[in-house]
């Protein structure tokens, strides 16, 4: 029974290792995207985006090194908000920069 618990102790780690990874992708683009990208995608601001992908990035670290455990409500709802901001927000911004958006096989 100890080895099946330490086999979910690494697997559990090594999903925080890799959602941790996940925020921090989501932050540096956050970062890097232009403020007036958030508004012309009508999305909130950039500034309450990086507000939330950083508090999601602490969590997410904090469980990565195990201050917190891997799989508490902090480190699931900031694994949640990284991942709202790269499937609806990032597209929405990235097509908003080029002025129209791109499918797979051109413009749409």
């Amino acid at each position: 029974m100890i080895a099946v618990h330490g086999v979910l102790h690494i697997i559990f780690w090594a999903l925080a290792i890799a959602a941790f990874a996940f925020e921090v992708f989501a932050l540096v683009h956050a970062i890097r995207t232009p403020a007036n990208s958030f508004v012309a995608a009508g999305k909130q601001t950039k500034n309450l985006w990086l507000i939330i992908l950083g508090l999601a990035t602490l969590f997410g670290f904090s469980a990565a090194v195990q201050f917190l455990e891997p799989l508490n409500i902090f480190t699931i709802v900031a694994f949640i908000a990284a991942a709202i901001y790269l499937a609806d927000v990032r597209p929405a911004v990235s097509g908003s920069r080029g002025g129209s958006s791109q499918g797979p096989y051109g413009p749409w």
